[in-house]
């Protein structure tokens, strides 16, 4: 079983689901979901009070993906909940696929909403002759007809500017805080497990009562392979959170626990929105090193996946409150004030 996975509102988003006559028969507003993560769509549909649309989708035998959208969406502002997570190519080509045909239907707008947005690494050059994928993948999306994109948590801010089109960004991390506060831990410092993630920590902790700030130290020898070094900053008889955008195959935050504990942490959690859990991910954040890792379900998590020490949070509220703004052409940012 998992824990924790209920929807979680968070006390820093005072929202409201829209009452559910605001949407009935003749309303606008309509939600598509691909088969990447077809819960939590169905999640964000019952925030809004409103049905996932009907749509078919196949796959012929050559591999070949088809999608019909089955009621009339003319002059209606679309919403395509898809994030493209493994297998990502397949996910991104339907995602594709469900744009393009919304665009053949009529809709005035679409918004493919990614809630992890696969390809994000590769957002620039570290060698020569090598793609800028996070740009491609934003181009495809521009060019299949999206009129813009609801992402979470992309994995660096630059990603925004690759969009041609309004690229509306939410973050995760109040649902984390909220549940982190909730559980009242004592001597809390915040940890960023590399350099790169220093803001994201320090805008985590300044949340946290202003919790102390630790960096680890790390240098990375090859993809997916992470050396740590050292922890700047004082743990010693603390309880550390752990705090990423995304674990994949938990080198990095592993190492980073292990050297935790060796500079003397009393416990350590892991915290991050999105649980790509490569292998051997689950083997090694099973492994004891943590009293808990909390993730959301930004990805789905399969039954394979789970582990005792697994927490699971719902994003439907976040995203679901972050359509309806758009929907009604009001402020997102300001759910994070």
């Amino acid at each position: 079983m998992l824990r924790g996975l209920a929807v979680i509102r968070s006390a820093t988003l005072p929202i409201q689901p829209p009452p559910l006559s605001q949407f009935g028969e003749s309303s606008r507003l309509k939600l598509f979901s691909g088969s990447a993560n077809v819960d939590l769509a169905r999640e964000v549909a019952r925030y809004l009070g409103l049905d996932l649309g009907p749509m078919v989708r196949k796959r012929f035998a050559d591999g070949e993906v088809y999608i019909q959208i089955q009621e009339s969406i003319r002059g209606c502002d679309v919403y395509l909940i898809q994030p493209t997570c493994y297998p990502v190519n397949d996910h991104l080509m339907e995602l594709l696929i469900m744009i393009d045909a919304c665009r053949r239907a009529s809709a005035r707008q679409i918004t493919a909403v990614i809630p992890y947005y696969g390809y994000a690494r590769a957002d620039r050059k570290t060698a020569g002759r090598e793609s800028i994928t996070a740009k491609l993948v934003a181009n495809l999306m521009t060019k299949a007809g999206a009129s813009r994109v609801l992402a979470i948590d992309l994995h660096s801010a630059q990603i925004q500017g690759y969009f041609d089109i309004p690229c509306d960004h939410v973050y995760g991390t109040p649902v984390l805080i909220d549940y982190i506060a909730s559980k009242n831990l004592e001597d809390l410092v915040v940890v960023s497990p590399d350099v790169g993630g220093v803001a994201r920590a320090r805008a985590f902790a300044k949340k946290l009562n202003d919790a102390p700030l630790a960096i680890i130290d790390k240098r990375r020898q090859a993809h997916n392979v992470a050396e740590v070094m050292n922890v700047v900053g004082d743990v010693r008889g603390k309880t550390a959170v752990l705090v990423d955008d995304m674990i994949d195959t938990a080198g990095t935050i592993c190492e980073g626990a292990r050297l935790l504990k060796q500079e003397g942490a009393r416990q350590v959690y892991a915290c991050a929105t999105h649980a790509v859990f490569s292998p051997p991910a689950v083997e090694r954040l099973s492994a004891g090193l943590f009293e808990e890792v909390i993730v959301t379900n930004t990805i789905p998590m399969t039954a394979a996946r789970q582990f005792e020490q697994l927490t699971v949070l719902s994003m439907a509220n976040l995203l679901g409150e972050a359509i309806w703004r758009i929907h009604e052409e009001s402020s997102v940012s300001s759910m994070f004030r």
